[in-house]
Formats: C-alpha cells, sequence, structure tokens
C-alpha cells in the first residue's frame, strides 16, 4: 500500500530542508501576525498585546543592544529570536541575554534556530560583548537540548525565586 502523501506550503517544505534559503533579519511590523501565530501554535495562547509590546520595545526603536530578528524563507517567518544586551545587573560584565527563541514545528531541524542563535551572537559581539546567557524552565527539554548542541552550558549563577502571594 503507498504511503499517504500530503501537500505543505512551499514556505514550509522550503524551510524544511537543511540547504534552504534562510534569511535572518531585523523584525517588521508586518512580520507579527506570523511571529503571533508561530508563539500561539507552541503555547497555545494567543498574546497580541505581549507580542505589539515586545515589537515597539525591541523590534521599532532598532538599537545595538536590543535585538528582534526573524528567520524567513520563502516568504515566510519560520522562526524569531529577541535578546538584549544587559549591562552590570548582578555585578557581571554585560553580556548578550536571550529571552526568546522559537522556531515553526515543521522547521525544525533544519538549522534555523541555529541561524538565529548565530545571528543575535553576531549582533551582541558588534555591541561589544563576547558572552550570551539564557534562562530556561529545568523540564524544557527540547531549549535545553538546543542551547546545548550551539554549545551553551551551565553558568556561573543560580536563580532564585520567592512565591509572592
Amino acid at each position: 500500500m503507498p504511503a499517504k502523501t500530503h501537500r505543505q506550503s512551499p514556505a514550509l517544505t522550503q524551510a524544511q530542508r537543511p540547504d534552504s534559503d534562510v534569511r535572518v533579519r531585523p523584525v517588521e511590523v508586518g512580520d507579527l501576525d506570523q511571529v503571533i501565530a508561530i508563539d500561539s501554535e507552541i503555547t497555545g495562547i494567543p498574546k497580541t498585546d505581549y507580542w505589539y509590546e515586545l515589537f515597539h520595545r525591541y523590534g521599532a526603536a532598532r538599537s545595538r543592544q536590543r535585538l528582534f530578528l526573524v528567520a524567513e524563507a520563502e516568504g515566510a517567518v519560520q522562526g524569531f529570536i529577541i535578546g538584549e544586551v544587559r549591562d552590570w545587573e548582578f555585578g557581571a560584565p554585560p553580556c548578550g541575554w536571550v529571552f526568546a527563541i522559537s522556531v515553526r514545528p515543521v522547521a525544525r531541524l533544519a538549522g534555523v534556530g541555529a541561524r538565529l542563535l548565530e545571528a543575535i551572537c553576531a549582533g551582541f559581539r558588534h555591541a561589544g560583548v563576547d558572552k550570551v546567557r539564557t534562562l530556561i524552565a529545568r523540564d524544557n527539554g527540547l531549549v535545553l537540548s538546543f542551547f546545548r548542541s550551539q554549545g551553551m552550558m551551565a553558568a556561573p549563577v543560580i536563580p532564585l525565586e520567592m512565591d509572592l502571594r
């Protein structure tokens, strides 16, 4: 019995190939619907106001310190990354912080996340820093595996928290 096949849009088919022509560029306001859709697909929570606020803070006011980038293939946004350079927090010298990265599930394993991380790290180096950090939930094995595959390891800091309720 022949295997069932289904058609996907050309953008997603192209993005699945590791040799695809993925372009990483600064976010534009016209990309936000796709960014929101990617985030909603992964988290199950549409956060329209949140994403517009992040766009105004990190995307619209282009700066060397704040970066909001998208990966595009065949005219469709396949993923995004957001970060900024933070200075002297917790006594640490300036470093880049990645606080959001997401790739369409259908475009994973094609190097999109790696290209996004590469691009934001280049931006951080351009801003004069030589270290990048991020925080992830302990149980987020997918993202932890991704960052470890990119050469990241445990940092010399321990996050602490307290419930305020």
